[in-house]
């Protein structure tokens, strides 16, 4: 028998260490898996915008058998209160930096990987952390290269029951997924937790342009991942890859074949592979 979403999820929050720093007038949470021992890097992933930790739960299992996983809920986001200052990007990522120094500790280095908004804080995040950060990977960045595709979302708020369901079915398909017969009973149940919980506003940050600002402060190996059919890069994801390698030439680019935005949960083999191996042991993938 297939495990219910709700009790998917409430056993993975259960199996996870739970540690909470200052964050505006209340706490940021953070949760960290650790299937090592504590012998394993550690390995830090900041979820996208109306996100949360579950943005990563068909990684953590994987993931977690070689890295000591970190794995906040972003301020403003999930269980996260709001930060002192919601409308610039590097004072959210300068309270993401001083509660991963508590967690973790001030001097030890660690890998981060970032999806969509979480790549811009990831970004934001290495050029604070400067050498402690082993390698960053951006995955479905939109904040690289062109501005992305208007994409029109259903509002959900005054929806209940099956009305409900069905409009968090499209905007997934519009925005997250690329095959509608991957929107699933725990996609589902994890919009509908995401999106009661989300108050900060992502895109706004995300288009002000700090992720290329704070690139240029950034030093250590860098990886690229969009899903073949990102909606919001479409139908210019392989100039966002190019625009990538213009700014880092050695960058480490993939497009993964046959996935939307949501590529860590619609195909997570393939994000699980790259983020489990060191840059540049594969060949890339062109953009295009």
């Amino acid at each position: 028998m297939t495990e219910a979403p709700a009790a998917l999820l409430d056993r993975m929050d259960e199996a996870s260490r739970r540690q909470d720093t200052p964050c505006g007038d209340g706490t940021m949470q953070w949760r960290s898996w650790d299937q090592t021992g504590g012998t394993g890097p550690i390995l830090v992933l900041l979820h996208g915008g109306a996100g949360s930790w579950r943005h990563w739960v068909r990684n953590i299992p994987d993931l977690s058998r070689t890295y000591r996983l970190v794995v906040p809920d972003l301020p403003g986001l999930g269980g996260s209160a709001m930060p002192p200052d919601g409308e610039d990007a590097n004072a959210v990522a300068g309270v993401i930096a001083a509660g991963l120094d508590a967690v973790i500790g001030g001097d030890t280095p660690y890998h981060v990987a970032g999806f969509s908004f979480g790549s811009m804080m990831a970004v934001c995040l290495a050029a604070l952390h400067g050498s402690r950060v082993r390698d960053l990977t951006v995955i479905g960045s939109s904040a690289i290269g062109p501005l992305g595709s208007a994409i029109e979302l259903l509002k959900v708020r005054h929806l209940t029951g099956e009305a409900r369901v069905e409009a968090h079915r499209t905007n997934l398909s519009r925005l997250m997924i690329a095959d509608p017969a991957r929107i699933d009973n725990l996609a589902l149940a994890i919009q509908e937790w995401n999106t009661q919980h989300s108050r900060l506003k992502t895109p706004a940050l995300s288009r002000s342009g700090a992720l290329m600002r704070a690139l240029e402060h950034v030093h250590v190996p860098i990886r690229g991942i969009w899903g073949e059919f990102d909606a919001p890069a479409n139908p210019r994801a392989p100039e966002r890859a190019a625009a990538l390698r213009l700014a880092r030439p050695e960058a480490d680019v993939h497009l993964v074949p046959s996935a939307g935005h949501w590529v860590a949960y619609e195909a997570p083999q393939a994000i699980n592979a790259l983020l489990l191996r060191k840059h540049g042991a594969l060949p890339q993938t062109p953009p295009g």
